[in-house]
């Protein structure tokens, strides 16, 4: 019981626990994204802190926990869905490689912070999968224009 990080620190007490289960990088066009996906255990607001740690130095690239590194803080952004946190780096190039760290906790968490690393080298990455890239370039408008003839097939189906 001692081993386990998720074990309560007395049986009154809830274990809270934010277990990162991957963490995964893909190119989206010039953009990197970063995609941190943990199993939820508690519904306590989370903090995250996205890093990237390059000739032996960390640099904060966003964060809810510390202050971002102006170079990084106009190209950056994070968006949080349900079991997962996206970074977002706009303008990738080489001097951009390096290990990314996923960090995230929960508040009132008291089995500390969840960590995962990447290594991201740009040749070594593949390219995201093609439903989050036709959402990024594609308008709404088309999409809603391309779904109306199946609208139309289900109606008239329904009939």
């Amino acid at each position: 019981p001692l081993s386990n990080p998720c074990w309560p620190l007395s049986v009154l007490q809830a274990a809270h626990c934010q277990m990162i289960k991957d963490l995964s990088a893909c190119l989206l066009g010039q953009s990197l994204r970063v995609d941190c996906r943990y199993e939820n255990k508690t519904s306590n607001p989370l903090t995250y802190e996205f890093s990237i740690t390059k000739d032996n130095r960390k640099h904060v690239i966003h964060s809810t926990i510390s202050v971002s590194e102006n170079i990084y803080r106009s190209r950056a952004n994070v968006t949080m869905h349900k079991n997962l946190v996206c970074l977002y780096l706009q303008s990738f190039t080489t001097s951009d490689e390096g290990v990314y760290m996923c960090e995230l906790k929960a508040t009132n968490d008291y089995t500390g912070n969840q960590i995962k690393n990447i290594t991201v080298i740009k040749d070594k990455l593949e390219k995201c999968a093609g439903f989050s890239l036709l959402i990024q370039n594609t308008s709404w408008l088309l999409l809603l224009l391309l779904s109306l003839p199946l609208l139309q097939a289900v109606d008239f189906v329904s009939l």
